[in-house]
């Protein structure tokens, strides 16, 4: 090998995946490592707003303790040694989140946007970029989930109201069938009383199930045996009026598997989505990945603000009843391969080798 064909540092530099996140200055990319500049004697975060640098001055490091360590001293402009704007984000949002979930009566807008430091509008659209919800949204899915439990552990009604943060009976029934899809009462006694409509039919993925409650479409569920598909209805519904054979049914179960067999072509049902306030910002982004796109579990970690919870997205993956409505076939691992998928890691590359081709 001659000198000339020996690599060199720009060489380096332009052939680490983490130059491209440096000229982006790419945010996300903030904390994940760091680089120096030989010329200024500085290090910054990816997101430094200063000149791109010269890629044979450039050199990459993982931590702030490394950079120092080869002697380089903090750039005065994006200070890579103190938090980062989206990290001071996140930690006033995660504030604001906890106060929700803390307080008996849910705070205002003005009372939380104060809380964080922000104007009101400036802080209602930070609270939804970082964690994928309004907060009024982010409220009721906590409120939802403190009903749950109250229902639960409550002698009456009255009293699971007022545990869940309701200052009024005509407040909370107002809006309880759009929270719970049913009275209160239904609810504490396992969906007595509620009507769910289903039907089970074939596609080119086996044996599929739609249910549908007066909200929407509450499950899409698919397998190899069709009892065992209406058995886990049942299970979720044990005191429900489940009504299969519906004639009037049968489109809508038509125009589901229609959308299983063609998924670009979208899907113009309500759907009754019910989860935990962190479930829905997971499902939330999941249905903003286009038709033969992919994302790994840490894209969808770091696209709801919460880059660490990796584990926990793979969960709210597996709690999906609305299959390819939300699309959680989409999501794979870091490598690019496949991981389980609810319904059968066949049926996963059945749907992403169909929408690939699409």
């Amino acid at each position: 090998m001659n000198a000339s064909s020996k690599p060199t540092q720009t060489d380096a530099t332009m052939n680490d995946p983490r130059w491209r996140a440096l000229q982006e200055r790419d945010t996300r990319a903030d904390g994940s490592f760091y680089y120096s500049v030989k010329t200024t004697g500085v290090y910054c975060r990816p997101s430094c707003a200063a000149r791109t640098p010269r890629p044979e001055n450039v050199r990459f490091y993982d931590s702030i303790e490394d950079a120092e360590q080869a002697g380089f001293r903090p750039c005065r402009r994006c200070r890579p040694d103190a938090p980062s704007l989206a990290a001071r984000q996140a930690e006033k949002i995660a504030t604001a989140c906890r106060l929700i979930a803390g307080s008996e009566t849910f705070p205002s807008l003005d009372e939380l946007a104060q809380c964080a430091g922000m104007s009101k509008f400036h802080f209602h659209r930070v609270f939804k970029q970082i964690t994928g919800l309004t907060p009024r949204s982010y409220a009721a899915a906590q409120r939802k989930q403190r009903l749950d439990g109250a229902l639960q552990r409550s002698d009456t009604v009255t009293d699971a109201i007022y545990d869940a943060g309701y200052n009024s009976n005509g407040h909370f029934y107002g809006e309880s069938n759009q929270i719970l899809g049913m009275t209160p009462g239904d609810y504490r006694r396992g969906g007595a009383n509620a009507e769910i409509r289903f039907a089970v039919g074939e596609c080119a993925l086996g044996s599929i199930l739609v249910a549908q409650s007066a909200r929407g479409v509450c499950a899409i569920l698919l397998g190899d045996d069709p009892e065992a598909l209406v058995q886990d209805l049942q299970d979720r519904f044990a005191n429900a009026e489940l009504i299969g054979d519906d004639a009037d049914f049968e489109r809508v179960i038509a125009k589901v598997v229609g959308f299983v067999e063609a998924p670009q072509v979208g899907i113009d049902l309500p759907l009754d989505i019910r989860g935990t306030a962190f479930q829905q910002r997971v499902w939330r982004a999941l249905q903003e990945i286009p038709s033969g796109a992919t994302a790994s579990y840490a894209d969808i970690a770091q696209r709801i603000g919460s880059p660490k919870s990796v584990r926990a997205v793979a969960q709210a993956c597996a709690a999906n009843l609305l299959a390819v409505a939300i699309p959680c076939h989409r999501v794979v691992r870091s490598d690019g391969a496949l991981s389980g998928y609810r319904w059968g890691v066949e049926r996963k590359q059945a749907l992403l080798e169909r929408e690939a081709q699409e």
